[in-house]
Parts: structure tokens; C-alpha cells; sequence
């Protein structure tokens, strides 16, 4: 009886390490967070204060302002991308393209930098004084422009060195959906007659949709956690213009020590990236039906 109870309760004891993982970094704060939102967080103690963390939320302007700004960066960022990576996709898929392997390398090198250092980097370029691209600019005789200084133009540098990163690792995915579109298909559409952009919007797009649909769901879901960057950037300036949803939490719970507000903001984030990717798989499946 006691060798049975024994054997029984040996794959439990393997399990336990996960288990005690699984409560302590992930049930317990997601636990703990959302109580956090119905309540205010201080000297060790939780005061339950019903839903004032979220009606200051949905009232605060700045919240919308960060909200604003991860829109319209990411309604500009994601298709751009998206498209890059889907030409470079198509690129590397040609048969006749010698060194494939050194060119996807290159393509896919951004990624593996980290981005606090490429993000430090494009801040030296960028620099308004003497970054490189503006000692450029003034070398053919141009004035340097305030990259950083301006609300438009450091949305454009972030949306800008995002898209030099990430659009190697979707061009990679896109490349292996590409690859399972049968080659009889591009023949077919030759034999009738379809040049190269016929056959791209008719063959390769409809054949690579379901990856593409990926890619654009996680660049959303990314864009809309968008943080390091504009962090390390421009700290959200000038005057909030570069300011996300992720920087405005950070800045309620590690800065305002407002762990409510935070947690109340972060909920209502996930929510928000919830509909987009319902919203987005909807649609795309009533495309293809």
C-alpha cells in the first residue's frame, strides 16, 4: 500500500518546483495586482478604496495623451514594417538569390542586439548637437535638425529605429510561411499570364496570410508595450509628446508610488490589447471566408 501511495505521488513531487514557481512569480502578483486595483497601497498595508483607481484613470488627460501617442505610433510603425518585412520576405525566398544564408543573417542581426544598448546608440545619432545624423546633414550644407527636441520628429525616431529592429525577426517568420506556398501556384499564375506584382498580391499575400496575421497581432500587442525606447530616448518628452501607456504606469507606480493607479492602468491595458486582437482576428476571418 505505502510502495503504491509512494509511486503515485512521485510525478507530484517533480511537479512541485513548477508549482512553487507558478504561485510565487505569476499567481501571486497577478492575484495581488488586481486587488491592488481596487485599492491604494501603502506602508505595507491595502486600503480597499472600490474603483477610485480606475475613475482616476478614464479621467486623467495624460493617460489619453500616452494613449494617443502608442496609437499613432503604432497605426504608423506596424503596416511599415509589416510591409518591409514582407518585401524582404519575398526577397530572400527567390531561388535564384545567391547567399541566402549571410543575407538573412544580416536581416535578422537587429534582434539580437539588446535594446538598451541599440537604443543608446540611435540616441548618439540622433543627438541634436553632434549626432551623426546631423553632422551629416550639415556637411552637404543643411541646418541639423532637433530630432529629439520636437514632438513629431522623435515620434518618427522611435517609430523609425522600432522598425529597424523588428523587421528582420518578422521578415523571418514571413520567410517560413513563404517557403510552404507550393512553386505550382507562381507557374499556374505565369502560365496566365500574371507579372511580378500580380502574382505578389494574388499569390503570395493570400498564401502567407495567416503568418502575416501573427506578425501584425504580436506588433500591435509590442507596440503597445512600448517602453525601453522611448524611456531611454526621450523620457517621454518633449512635454509628454513621446509619453506611452507602459512609461505613464511606470511612472504611477515606481515614481508616484501609486501601485493602484498602476495596476488599475495595466488592467485596462490588457483589456485594450484584448479587443485589438479580437478585433483583428474577426476581421481577418471574415476576409477569408
Amino acid at each position: 500500500m505505502k510502495k503504491t501511495l509512494y509511486r503515485k505521488s512521485v510525478p507530484y513531487l517533480f511537479m512541485l518546483p513548477f508549482l512553487a514557481f507558478f504561485l510565487v512569480f505569476l499567481a501571486y502578483p497577478i492575484v495581488f495586482s488586481l486587488a491592488l486595483c481596487f485599492g491604494k497601497y501603502k506602508a505595507g498595508k491595502l486600503t480597499l478604496t472600490g474603483l477610485n483607481n480606475f475613475r482616476f484613470i478614464l479621467t486623467d488627460p495624460i493617460f489619453y495623451k500616452a494613449l494617443g501617442n502608442t496609437i499613432v505610433m503604432m497605426a504608423i510603425q506596424v503596416p511599415l514594417m509589416t510591409f518591409l518585412a514582407l518585401i524582404l520576405a519575398s526577397f530572400l525566398n527567390n531561388p535564384n538569390l545567391k547567399g541566402k544564408g549571410v543575407f538573412r543573417m544580416i536581416v535578422f542581426m537587429p534582434i539580437l542586439l539588446d535594446s538598451v544598448s541599440y537604443s543608446i546608440v540611435f540616441g548618439n545619432f540622433f543627438n541634436n548637437e553632434n549626432g551623426l545624423v546631423n553632422n551629416v546633414i550639415r556637411f552637404f550644407g543643411g541646418e541639423g535638425l532637433p530630432w529629439l527636441s520636437v514632438g513629431w520628429l522623435a515620434k518618427l525616431v522611435l517609430i523609425l529605429i522600432i522598425t529597424w529592429r523588428w523587421t528582420g525577426y518578422n521578415t523571418v517568420i514571413l520567410l517560413s510561411g513563404l517557403t510552404s506556398i507550393s512553386n505550382d501556384l507562381y507557374e499556374a499564375a505565369s502560365i496566365d499570364g500574371a507579372n511580378g506584382i500580380q502574382k505578389f498580391l494574388h499569390v503570395t499575400i493570400p498564401g502567407v496570410r495567416p503568418v502575416l496575421v501573427f506578425c501584425v497581432i504580436n506588433s500591435v500587442n509590442g507596440m503597445l508595450q512600448l517602453f525601453t525606447e522611448p524611456y531611454l530616448l526621450t523620457a517621454g518628452g518633449p512635454v509628454n509628446e513621446t509619453l506611452t501607456i507602459v512609461q505613464y504606469l511606470y511612472q504611477k507606480g515606481f515614481k508616484s508610488f501609486d501601485f493602484g493607479v498602476a495596476s488599475a492602468g495595466s488592467y485596462c491595458l490588457v483589456v485594450l490589447i484584448g479587443i485589438l486582437t479580437y478585433i483583428q482576428l474577426k476581421v481577418t476571418k471574415e476576409e477569408q471566408a
